[in-house]
């Protein structure tokens, strides 16, 4: 159970490094430093976007309207953050290992 909940730490970590990466992507194309008209960074914002919309889209249906600046990241990233301090602490000590 313990390589379970290991593995879930393990994604739960790379999807903030996704979320992170989703972020500063959608920066450089805001302000035209990368271009989306690049294969290589349509095939890298695509599968960003991919990993991340349907979470995001999620949150932003709750969230308040700000204009442009988006928080459901920020909104994610505390979501993922209180999870794994849940499963570290609460949830990883009450398994007993083999």
């Amino acid at each position: 159970m313990r390589a379970i909940l290991d593995v879930i730490l393990l994604v739960l970590e790379l999807y903030i490094y996704i979320v992170f990466a989703a972020v500063v992507m959608s920066w450089l194309l805001a302000f035209n430093i990368v271009n989306y008209s690049n294969n290589i960074v349509r095939a890298i914002w695509n599968a960003i976007t991919g990993l991340t919309e349907p979470v995001l889209s999620r949150i932003r249906r709750w969230l308040p309207n700000t204009g442009t600046l988006d928080l459901s990241p920020i909104v994610l990233l505390l979501g993922i953050f209180f999870l794994q301090r849940v499963i570290q602490y609460y949830i990883y000590p009450r398994v007993v290992g083999f």
